[in-house]
């Protein structure tokens, strides 16, 4: 979808009333030029981003988690080669399945692909954020639990 559709999307989606206590986006901005195209619509609102954040992974964990990532075929639960194993080697635990599925991309080359284009790309909202005195960090090699205390407290702060 073009930067100009999903800018179009949003500027209707902000006039509406139950965002008028704020929005959270998950994947856009993911170049320089979408934030900025962000911070031009938002400013017309007399909005502004309050806060960009960062999870921050190792890249080789990233391929890691990535490439071993499966799937129940029947009810979709999420298995994964290292950290979550279902009880009974190849029966899954939610609904007893014994036909599971990988994603064709959730491949170690296609990670690594994906994390190429990020630093060549998204990357640079680091920078971009970190300017605006708006950017928020969080350790995510850690357990779920933290990471998801850490999301928690920075949206409660800035709401």
């Amino acid at each position: 979808v073009s930067d100009e559709i999903v800018l179009n999307i949003l500027r209707d989606r902000l006039g509406e009333p139950d965002v008028t206590a704020g929005v959270i986006l998950d994947g856009f901005p993911r170049t320089a030029g979408q934030a900025e195209a962000l911070d031009a619509l938002l400013s017309e609102a007399g909005q502004r981003v309050t806060a960009a954040i960062s999870l921050e992974v190792d890249d080789e964990a990233m391929i890691q988690r990535v490439a071993g990532r499966y799937t129940c075929g029947s009810c979709g639960e999420g298995y994964h080669d290292d950290f979550k194993l279902p009880v009974q080697a190849g029966v899954c635990d939610k609904c007893g399945g014994t036909e599971f599925k990988r994603r064709a991309d959730d491949n170690a080359e296609t990670a690594r692909a994906r994390l190429v284009a990020y630093h060549a790309q998204t990357a640079p909202l680091i920078a971009h954020y970190g300017a605006l005195g708006v950017l928020e960090k969080i350790d995510a090699m850690g357990n779920i639990d933290e990471i998801a205390s850490g999301l928690g407290s920075i949206v409660e702060r800035v709401s």
